[in-house]
Formats: structure tokens, sequence, C-alpha cells
């Protein structure tokens, strides 16, 4: 997997036998070389010759991919023959389901053959299409995942995937699995932390705790279009950018405040979109797992536990054998087994689709 974050590559060996309850055997991540997270970040909007420099990311992606594969496999001490496929999700750039003319589309860049010729291993790849094709918005796929792992049968509960963009997965105890994204989440902290620090990140929420909450700021963010739109829905780099940041800066103050005041209310803004759609869809949750890089941001999840009294607000692993960073990986991983078994792996109730599909397309080794 890799993320609107652009950091780079997670990748698991995880053993999906039912005994095994998504066992995972070793992982790896590994950043993106700086000239390809350059030329991914460019791809996110149209510029000059673009097609060609699509082709070469996805090789690009490919490689990187192929490495952290060889990585893992050097780990457990196994040949490409021992792993049943690789799922492989690609850097999504654009990302406009329902858009233009009715079925939009979405872009997983992977040169998937690539990686198949690279690793020796089958891969599975290009997952969300097919649920556009459908008329849905091919985000998120990982609440049926999440329903596999972590559904309970005596509790209504949440998962929050905090990555570049933040998702959302309710889990009744009885009734239909639904979510959808909520928002911006790590793009936005990252982006303003790199700006003002020269950091990618801000470690643990230290930079943003010590700043102030602007509630007009917040207020006018919490405004925003896609934010207040009703699901299903999803969304990406191509709504939440720094010119979207600085739009708001000048609508709604902070402009001339703090950088720290700015990333404190970033914070608050990731939290409150979410903490708002739990209380709209699923007021019952008396249990929020946090998954993703945000769940290791302490301030962010500071401010999700003062938001949502009432909630144990707690990162995954606290609840499950699966470490937070892991979680991603391991639902592409579920996912290629679910395509190569020729089963279902949308849920319609989340993205809108006209009903259950088959998702990915192969690649044989």
């Amino acid at each position: 997997m890799s993320g609107t974050s652009l950091d780079g590559v997670d990748g698991v060996i995880v053993d999906l036998a039912a005994s095994a309850r998504f066992h995972v055997l070793a992982h790896r991540h590994l950043p993106f070389a700086s000239a390809l997270r350059t030329q991914l970040l460019d791809l996110n909007q149209s510029g000059p010759d673009e097609l060609h420099l699509a082709a070469l990311a996805g090789n690009g992606v490919a490689r990187t991919y192929a490495d952290v594969v060889r990585d893992l496999l050097g780990q457990v001490r196994a040949d490409p023959g021992a792993v049943r496929a690789i799922g492989a999700h690609g850097q999504t750039v654009r990302h406009r389901p329902r858009e233009f003319d009715g079925i939009g589309y979405t872009v997983q860049l992977i040169n998937a053959a690539l990686l198949a010729e690279l690793a020796g291993i089958d891969v599975v790849a290009d997952f969300r299409s097919r649920d556009v094709a459908a008329g849905g918005q091919g985000a998120p796929l990982v609440p049926a995942f999440h329903q596999a792992a972590f559904g309970r049968l005596d509790r209504d509960l949440a998962v929050l995937n905090i990555g570049g963009m933040v998702n959302v997965t309710f889990l009744p105890a009885r009734g239909l699995v639904s979510g959808h994204d909520c928002g911006p989440g790590n793009v936005l902290l990252d982006l303003w932390c790199l700006r003002h620090l020269g950091q990618p990140l801000d470690e643990h929420g230290h930079w943003g705790r010590t700043g102030r909450l602007l509630p007009n700021l917040l207020a006018g963010m919490l405004a925003d279009d896609f934010i207040t739109r009703q699901p299903p829905k999803s969304t990406g780099r191509d709504h939440f950018h720094a010119d979207w940041l600085a739009r708001m800066l000048q609508r709604h103050g902070g402009a001339a405040e703090a950088p720290q005041v700015i990333q404190h209310t970033l914070a608050w803004l990731t939290a409150r979109a979410a903490a708002d759609s739990i209380r709209a869809s699923l007021p019952s949750a008396n249990e929020l797992l946090v998954c993703g890089g945000g769940a290791l941001n302490a301030h962010l999840m500071d401010c999700l536990r003062t938001d949502l009294p009432g909630v144990h607000v707690t990162t995954i692993d606290k609840a499950s054998a699966l470490d937070p960073m892991h979680v991603e990986a391991v639902a592409f991983a579920w996912l290629a087994q679910a395509h190569m078994a020729r089963h279902t792996g949308n849920l319609s109730a989340v993205t809108g689709a006209a009903g259950a599909r088959i998702l990915g397309a192969c690649y044989p080794a």
C-alpha cells in the first residue's frame, strides 16, 4: 500500500488462513526516492507530457514495490513461490468518481506487469476502477476488511483510518456496515510541517500541540462542500491541497497567525470531521479503533478523545493483533485473496456502486 500521504510503501507478508486471523509474518516500510515522490506529487494535477511522465512513474512505483517484496521474502527466508499473490494498490494521483461523464475515473499508478516480472509472483492491482464502473466511488474499500477483522457481535464500534485522507467504517453489532471518507488527514498536516519546519511530519503532534485553536478557521474549513456532503463520498489530493488551505486561511483568518496555531487547528479539522461523521452515522458506537499514520499523532488522538466523550478511543493494536501501520497493507492482501477466489470485495452500501463486484485485475507471474 502507498497512500495519499506519499511517504512511501508499506508491505506485509500475511497468513490469511482462517485459523491465522490475519497473522503478519513480516513488515517493511520503504520511503519513495525523492525524485519519484516529486514526480508523483506533480502528477496530482495536469501538466506537460503527463502521459509519458505517468508511465515512467508507474515503472518507478513498481520497482519500489518489488524492492519491498524482495525485503519481505528475505525477512522470512521464503522463495517467491511461497506467496500466492501480491495485492498492489499503486499510487493514487487522480480520484474523480462520478464526475465529468457520470462515471468519472480513478487512477492508481503502478506497472503491475513489471511488478509481476520483477517479483515472480502473481499481482492483483487496479482494485478501485471496477467499483467506479458500477457507479460507485471506488473508495473506501477497506470497510469490508474491517468487518472481517474487527467486527463484533456484542457492540457497535467504528474504525478510523488516518492516512493522507481520513476514512471511517461503521461496524454495528447488527445491521449494514457503512463508511466513507471524512476529509483531509495527514496530507495538510504534513504539508504545513514541511513548509515551516522542513520536516516531513509533526512527530507525535508535539509541534501542533504548542499552538491554539482558531474557531473561525475551523468552522470555515468544516463548511467545505465535501465535508458537509452526504455519503457515499470519497476524496483525495484533487480536493484537499495547498491551494485549498491557502483559500481557507485567506477567507476565515489565520494567514497572519503563527504556523503552530494553524497546525493545531488542522489537527482539530481532522478530528472534528471524523467525530461529526461518527455522531451522525453511528451515535451508539462506544469504541473507536484508529489506524494509519495519524494513530501515532498523540495530539490528534487527544483531539478525538475530547470530541468523543463516552467513546473509548484507542489505537487498533490495543484491540487486535494488527499494528496500526499494517492495517491497509493487510487489507489489500485480503482483497487480492478475494480476487483470486472470485469473491466480491466492495460494499455497495459504502461506495454507492450498483452492487457487489469482484475487484482488481490479475497479472500472472
